[in-house]
C-alpha cells in the first residue's frame, strides 16, 4: 500500500500515467481503422479473436482501478461489438488514470499496478497490431520515442503528429 503526498509516490504514479497515455496511443493506433470483420479474426480455434482481447484489456484495466482502489475485484467480460469494445477501452484508462491523478492512496504499489494489469494490457494491444497484419491490414510502423504522448491524454482522441515509417 502507498501513501499519497510522498514525493516518490507521486513520481511513480506519474509514470504510470504516462505508461496509460502510452497504452492509450498505442491502443488507439491499433484499433483505429480496423477493417469490417477484424473483430472477428481468428488466427486457429486456439486463439482469441481481436474483440476477445479488446474486451480482456478492458478487465484489465479495471481491475487495475479496483486495485489501486484496493480491492481485488476482477472481471471476465463477455465481449461486446467492436466499437463497445473500444469505447470501454477508452473509457476504463480514463477512470484508473483518474483515479491515479487524484491525492487518494494507492491500495496496491505502482510497480505491481505495472507488472500485473498495466504490463499485461500492453501485450495485448501489441498482439491486435500483430493480428491486423495477419488479417492484412497492417498498423504502420512509427518511430514511439517521437510520438507526443502525455500523461493524461487516455481517450480515443490522440495526437496526429506522427513518425511513421516509410
Amino acid at each position: 500500500m502507498e501513501e499519497s503526498g510522498n514525493s516518490v509516490t507521486d513520481l511513480k504514479r506519474q509514470m504510470l500515467r504516462h505508461t496509460l497515455a502510452t497504452l492509450a496511443y498505442r491502443g488507439a493506433k491499433a484499433v483505429r481503422g480496423a477493417p469490417e470483420g477484424f473483430a472477428t479474426f481468428r488466427v486457429n480455434d486456439e486463439t482469441r479473436t481481436p474483440v476477445e482481447i479488446l474486451a480482456h484489456i478492458g478487465d484489465l484495466l479495471d481491475w487495475a482501478h479496483n486495485l489501486a482502489m484496493g480491492s481485488n475485484k476482477g472481471q471476465n467480460s463477455t465481449p461486446l461489438w467492436w466499437e463497445e469494445e473500444v469505447a470501454r477501452f477508452f473509457a476504463e484508462l480514463e477512470k484508473f488514470d483518474s483515479y491515479l491523478a487524484s491525492d487518494a492512496p494507492l491500495g496496491a504499489t505502482a510497480e505491481r499496478l505495472f507488472q500485473g494489469p498495466v504490463a499485461d494490457a500492453l501485450t495485448h494491444v501489441g498482439q491486435i497490431a500483430l493480428l491486423r497484419r495477419m488479417a492484412g491490414a497492417p498498423v504502420r510502423g512509427e518511430n514511439y520515442f517521437k510520438a507526443e504522448i502525455v500523461a493524461g491524454r487516455v481517450g480515443a482522441e490522440q495526437s496526429t503528429d506522427r513518425f511513421e515509417f516509410g
